[in-house]
């Protein structure tokens, strides 16, 4: 296995600045071990492939202090890449593209190196990760199960701790169920929040580009480099209210009655997972979830299934014999429904994501087991439809509702198999949803994937390492952002994302380059996201130097209380600035610039 087998963007970043690795060294070391012959991978790039990418990087202004600098990434196969063929894993459908899809654009602009494409169920139907002429792809843990999909290929791939994170898709859970099955996050969005432009579509209206990873924090990362609208997808929108903080004490939405299918083992683990949110101040909420159960047939049951047909019309009908049969009966169903019909479910629908959202407003998101069962090769082949179905009951209504969702690992079942949990969230509450889920991190820190390490122990929140100052960073210094090499090439460590108390405005100052934000105090303010970080002291002299005015540090107030050192603004310099607090931090504000 490669010496970078498991590392996080963190490492990654760390290694290049050390250079104890080059990206070309490290990424032609890497891509030789892709090239394997693995069904999980479609297309490894080739060596003058990726030679061409690390050229282009290079010729980027001020490369190395890039985001996402020589990272490697994988991206399913339904996402395209220029110059490699895009399949959806139907070989007869192929094409190469001669552009990039925007969300495979925006990370190569940040640094980012595509290693392979990776399978996936046939155009993107299924949660399974079987229906694919490629080959099923093996569960990382254990291959006599399935690895979860249509995403599969991409969730592996950062499961064996072979690239840091990936791109899969989402319409139906395919984002979520290959996290849950190989113990990693995947990252749901609010639908626009990501384009869908360069993506083959599975129900356009309803299609996420989704990220997976090893860690919360780095699909935070990455998805601060997805977001901002795009006017090539008609999909695309900006984020309309900002996320609203849960507190110390959350209040979750549980199902009621979960249906497990035999599965004792996932419903020993779901009640595991739920003791340990207890123990962190988590309230749980006993609901009736017939409203989600209900929408969530609509999916496969309904008319959508003829947006499916929609997307590959032409292809099909030329070409049915050269599809996996249990994805062509699906999509053919669409011959089944009349326009009439498409109308009337859309009715049904809309009046159950109104009920869906009334119910979500007397708790601060609805908590779900990812998947109520993790069957076997075996017993997928006897009843492949029906099984299918089964794995997305929880998963099925999100984008229908119009909800984000974050799942993370829940632990390792008695039989070895990882378990996952999934927050689902109202539409753009996608901050607050990573907020929990590095609370959930740091109490029930998971193996990264399926290799031998473990997440590190992160640093207690309220106390600050000896040696060390804590710092609120609200703009250019977020994750992802422009700034963040100030902190981290001063060795200073994540701690957590959270919220300013309520009394904080932010503009957006004219004329800043990168652009960035002032945080004034008032008395009519909101909270604000920040992130917090622990800088040694000795390097902290250097980094104030490098703040122009009209900033600099000061004492920041947080939503519990707690007081740290961070940025803070000259009152006369927002005079005529863009006042964006309504938008509830400066991620949701350059998104919303596109």
């Amino acid at each position: 296995m490669s010496q970078q087998t498991g590392w996080t963007l963190e490492e990654w970043r760390q290694a290049y600045r050390n250079r104890s690795i080059t990206p070309s060294g490290a990424l032609h070391n890497l891509r030789a071990q892709l090239h394997s012959g693995d069904p999980a991978w479609i297309h490894v790039v080739s060596g003058a492939e990726l030679d061409a990418q690390l050229n282009e990087l290079d010729a980027l202004p001020d490369a190395i202090n890039l985001p996402l600098y020589g990272i490697p990434f994988v991206a399913k196969d339904n996402i395209d890449v220029a110059g490699l063929p895009t399949t959806a894993a139907c070989p007869a459908f192929a094409y190469t593209p001669s552009q990039d899809a925007t969300s495979v654009a925006r990370l190569r602009a940040a640094g980012a190196i595509v290693l392979a494409k990776t399978n996936l169920d046939q155009f993107a139907t299924g949660l399974v990760g079987t229906r694919s002429p490629y080959g099923a792809v093996p569960n990382s843990f254990n291959p006599d199960y399935v690895s979860g999909g249509s995403s599969s290929g991409s969730a592996v791939a950062v499961a064996r701790g072979l690239v840091p994170f990936s791109l899969g898709t989402d319409t139906a859970g395919s984002g979520r169920v290959p996290a849950g099955f190989n113990n990693i996050v995947g990252l749901k969005p609010t639908r626009g929040r990501f384009s869908t432009n360069g993506v083959v579509p599975a129900c356009r209206s309803l299609d996420c580009v989704s990220v997976f990873a090893l860690n919360v924090a780095d699909t935070e990362a990455v998805a601060a480099i997805l977001e901002g609208f795009d006017p090539s997808d008609s999909y695309s929108r900006s984020a309309t209210l900002p996320a609203s903080p849960m507190g110390e004490h959350p209040r979750f939405g549980i199902p009621a009655r979960p249906e497990w299918f035999g599965d004792s083992q996932a419903e020993a683990a779901w009640a595991a997972a739920l003791a340990q949110l207890g123990e962190i101040g988590v309230e749980l909420l006993e609901l009736d979830f017939s409203p989600m159960q209900e929408l969530a047939q609509l999916l496969y049951g309904g008319p959508w299934v003829a947006e499916r047909y929609v997307a590959i019309q032409e292809f099909i009908g030329g070409h049915a014999e050269q599809m996996n049969p249990v994805v062509r009966g699906i999509i053919e169903q669409a011959g089944h429904f009349s326009a009439t019909d498409s109308f009337r479910a859309e009715y049904r629908r809309a009046d159950l994501a109104r009920q869906i959202q009334t119910l979500m407003q007397s708790v601060d998101a609805l908590l779900v087991p990812t998947a109520p069962t993790l069957p076997t090769l075996a017993t997928l082949a006897s009843n492949p439809v029906d099984g299918n179905s089964q794995l997305g009951i929880w998963t099925n209504f999100v984008n229908l509702a119009d909800c984000s969702a974050l799942a993370l690992p829940a632990g390792i079942r008695a039989d070895g198999l990882p378990f996952g949990i999934t927050l689902v969230g109202a539409a753009w509450q996608d901050a607050a949803l990573a907020e929990f889920g590095r609370r959930w991190q740091a109490h029930a820190p998971w193996a990264l994937g399926a290799t031998d390490r473990r997440l590190p122990t992160p640093p207690v929140s309220n106390q600050v390492p000896d040696g060390h100052i804590r710092l609120a960073v609200v703009g250019a210094h977020l994750s992802g952002m422009p700034l963040n090499g100030q902190l981290t090439e001063r060795h200073a460590r994540f701690v957590e994302a959270t919220f300013s108390a309520d009394n904080y405005r932010l503009f957006a100052l004219p004329d800043t380059t990168p652009p960035k934000p002032g945080l004034v105090r008032s008395a009519n303010g909101a909270p604000i996201e920040v992130e917090l970080w622990d800088m040694p002291t000795h390097l902290f002299g250097s980094f104030v130097a490098l703040i122009p005015a009209p900033l600099g540090i000061g004492t920041l107030t947080l939503q519990d209380g707690r007081e740290v050192k961070g940025f803070i603004c000259e009152g006369a310099a927002v005079e005529g600035a863009t006042d964006i607090t309504h938008l509830g931090g400066w991620r949701a504000y350059i998104a919303s610039r596109g």
